[in-house]
């Protein structure tokens, strides 16, 4: 394992690997090493970039090095009565692995919570960054303003490339405020199908739901739960809006067992699928003997089932969607691709788009 602690080390390291024809695997704090095929490279431990660089709660901005804990940047925003909107979470609980999540790690892999539904994901929250490419050369992109026109969006392009395109060693995050009140709101009983429309009525609502999840088994029953954020008299208002829905007490277990899928057995191989929302209840309908909750008012399905991987996999393509292996055993992982496979055309504009940043495959390890 490799240490680097500044830029210069860094660009040495993926320079000296460059020219010898190795393999590097970035890793943070190791939460989503369970993720992807196993792989036989060396890893470069990115938390030595760690500490916040600027900080400016008024203009809603955050700059800080890709190896600092999630939860001590959660720590500082929280203190200003600031969050990071799209709901980032520590992927620890659900796969039991790592020493806390780093932001740089979350940024690479794109997560985002329940809130993603309303807040949008990553991609919409990272304004910039400073990065080292496969060529062993530092490069930025961005800027640290919430609006910016610099040519090409290379801040969405990193969100979600797993660190296949370049290692990410400062991040600028556009923060907004945190919420005064939060209120869970419930149907009991529903189907799936009858919750997606539950869910489908509330979004289509005024009533600006934050989150909107369907647990087919929540302690005992079916759960079909919104989430609404702001002020009091606000959240009180959207409320009465949504009169299908009654407030509960148990709001906030809820939305952790929902973005951590905790309901779903753990024995079983775990599936993160994105589908459009009104096809879920088909989807789970072709898959009979899975466990499942949805999320993002049925967008994306948490799955738990030990069905043949290519069936789970049309299953979501057949919903104009795609599944991901999350977790399963070292023998799957390595048999079966961790990301849903391409169209040739779309695989080959992903091909040359790493090419374009690491042209001799530094940061191909085979993971993915």
């Amino acid at each position: 394992m490799i240490f680097p602690d500044s830029v210069d080390a860094l660009c040495a390291t993926v320079a000296e690997a460059r020219d010898a024809g190795g393999k590097l695997r970035l890793r943070g704090g190791g939460t989503k090493d369970g993720i992807g095929a196993p792989c036989d490279a060396r890893v470069v431990d990115m938390r030595g970039f760690s500490g916040v660089i600027d900080y400016d709660p008024p203009e809603l901005v955050l700059t800080v090095r890709a190896g600092t804990p999630l939860a001590e940047i959660g720590a500082l925003v929280a203190g200003e009565g600031q969050m990071l909107a799209f709901d980032p979470f520590d992927h620890g609980a659900m796969l039991g692995n790592g020493d806390g999540a780093t932001i740089g790690g979350v940024i690479a892999a794109g997560v985002a919570g329940p809130a993603r539904l309303s807040c949008g994901g990553a991609r919409d929250h990272l304004l910039g960054f400073t990065a080292v490419s496969g060529r062993g050369e530092r490069f930025v992109a961005g800027a640290k303003v919430v609006k910016n026109v610099t040519g090409y969006d290379l801040p969405k392009l990193m969100a979600g490339s797993w660190g296949r395109l370049a290692a990410l060693t400062e991040l600028t995050l556009k923060v907004l405020p945190a919420p005064r009140t939060r209120l869970t709101l419930a149907m009991r009983g529903l189907d799936a199908t009858g919750a997606v429309a539950a869910m489908a009525r509330a979004m289509g609502a005024a009533a600006e739901v934050t989150a909107a999840a369907h647990l087919p088994d929540w302690r005992g029953e079916a759960v079909t739960a919104l989430r609404l954020d702001g002020f009091a008299e606000s959240v009180a208002a959207r409320a009465a809006m949504l009169p299908e829905f009654e407030p509960i007490e148990e709001g906030d277990a809820l939305w952790l067992a929902v973005r951590d899928a905790t309901p779903l057995p753990r024995e079983w191989p775990l599936w993160r699928l994105i589908v459009a929302p009104g096809k879920a209840p088909d989807v789970i309908g072709a898959l009979p003997d899975a466990e499942w909750l949805f999320d993002w008012a049925g967008g994306l399905i948490w799955l738990a089932s030990t069905a043949d991987p290519a069936a789970i996999r049309a299953a979501a393509g057949s919903a104009g969607g795609h599944a991901m292996l999350v977790r399963a055993s070292e023998a799957m992982r390595g048999a079966v691709p961790a990301l849903h496979p391409q169209p040739s055309a779309l695989a080959g504009i992903e091909a040359r788009v790493r090419r374009a940043f690491d042209p001799d495959g530094v940061f191909e390890t085979g993971r993915f």
